[in-house]
C-alpha cells in the first residue's frame, strides 16, 4: 500500500470513528473555536458541518473563509500521549445552497440522525470545506502532511 493511501485510510477511520471536531475561525485578528457535528466526503476532499447562521463562527467565515477543523480520538488518559492521533484539516468554507444540497444533508443525517429538527431549520446553514491540507499527529508530536489536488 502505498503511503499516501495509508494516510488517507487512517484520516477515514478517524472521521468515521468520530462525530466531532473543533473548528477554528477568526475575526479581526481574534481566533475563536467552537464544537461542530461533521462529516467527511468519502474523498477526503471536504467536510461538511451545520451551523445557524446567527453564530459567531458562521459570521467569521463570511468574513474570511480560511478555516481549520481538528478532529482528534483521545479520551483524556495517560495513555493518549502515545496511542492517540489527531487531524488538522486546513481549508476554505461556504454554504451550500442549491441541488447539491438535499443530498449531502442526507449523508450528514446518517452520521447524525438525532440532529435533524436542527438540520432542517430554515436559519441552519450546511457549510462545505473544501481542504487544502491535512496534518496528521501521532505519538504527540510526529507530524505527517498530505496536500488535497484541486
Amino acid at each position: 500500500m502505498k503511503k499516501n493511501e495509508k494516510f488517507r485510510d487512517r484520516i477515514s477511520e478517524l472521521f468515521c470513528s468520530q462525530k466531532l471536531a473543533a473548528l477554528s475561525t477568526h475575526s479581526d485578528g481574534q481566533p475563536y473555536t467552537s464544537l461542530v457535528a461533521f462529516f467527511a466526503a468519502e474523498d477526503l476532499r471536504c467536510l461538511y458541518f451545520v451551523t445557524p447562521r446567527t453564530t459567531r463562527k458562521f459570521a467569521n467565515l463570511k468574513t474570511d473563509s480560511r478555516v481549520a477543523l481538528m478532529v482528534n480520538n483521545s479520551s483524556n488518559q495517560a495513555a493518549d500521549f502515545h496511542r492517540a492521533i489527531s487531524v488538522t484539516a486546513v481549508g476554505k468554507a461556504e454554504e451550500v445552497d442549491g441541488s447539491d444540497k438535499e443530498p449531502l444533508l442526507s449523508q450528514y443525517l446518517e452520521k447524525h440522525p438525532y440532529l435533524e429538527d436542527f438540520v432542517r431549520s430554515p436559519t441552519s446553514a450546511l457549510v462545505r470545506v473544501s481542504i487544502g491540507t491535512y496534518y496528521l499527529v501521532r505519538n504527540f508530536q510526529n507530524v505527517l502532511e498530505m496536500h488535497i489536488s484541486p
